[in-house]
């Protein structure tokens, strides 16, 4: 019997697209459910009781939240491009990149653009920034996963696209080349890779959304 696969989400989402990547990267036919946030249907509180949250993948019946979760969810589920590595301190450590984008890096990067790239807020984003540059030159690779892209990569996708929209909408500089070479350069290579660049929204959506959102009047 064929696999079942349906992900619930909203198309804006940088937590939903890591899902999106990693369902095309492995190739899988899904169905995409989309929610609309205000009113949350009743299968995503169904599926998602604890965070009532996007995104849900829901494989054969049985739903995972968390994109994180997800996406390892898929790369032990389903052969191809491996996502995580098969050593176990590399595995450890992509886990904890990971981490560092949820924990440190977006926080930062949500207070730098709400606060319309405030001098102080700004300066948290780079120190966080600084830790992806230093880790891209250690690595001296394409993507944080070599010469593939991994759980590192996927994780940062918010890094790549939605930074480079917001500063768009904005008008303010987030992530200054000549300050950080490596992670320009990775961010470039990384949404032109088509199974990234298959699974982004437009980029017009985007910037209106942050001109919405945190626009000045």
């Amino acid at each position: 019997m064929a696999d079942e696969v349906k992900l619930h989400g909203v198309t804006g989402s940088p937590y939903v697209c890591r899902a999106v990547i990693a369902l095309n990267l492995k190739e899988i036919k899904y169905e995409f459910v989309a929610e609309d946030l205000s009113n949350k249907s009743a299968d995503l509180l169904k599926y998602n009781p604890v965070y009532k949250k996007v995104p849900v993948l829901v494989h054969n019946g049985n739903p995972i939240s968390e994109s994180l979760v997800i996406v390892e969810y898929i790369d032990e589920v389903w052969k191809g491009v491996p996502i995580l590595p098969q050593d176990a301190y590399e595995k450890a450590q992509a886990r904890f990149w990971a981490k560092f984008m949820d924990d440190k890096c977006f926080p930062a990067v949500f207070k730098a653009v709400s606060s319309h790239g405030e001098e102080q807020a700004v300066g948290e984003a780079h120190e966080a920034f600084q830790f992806l540059e230093n880790e891209l030159k250690v690595k001296g690779s394409k993507y944080f996963g070599g010469d593939n892209i991994n759980l590192v990569d996927i994780s940062a996708t918010f890094v790549a696209f939605w930074v480079g929209a917001a500063e768009e909408a904005l008008g303010i500089e987030l992530l200054p080349k000549d300050k950080f070479p490596k992670l320009t350069e990775w961010s470039d290579n990384y949404v032109n890779c088509q199974a990234v660049k298959d699974s982004l929204p437009p980029r017009e959506n985007i910037v209106a959304f942050f001109k919405k959102r945190f626009g000045k009047a």
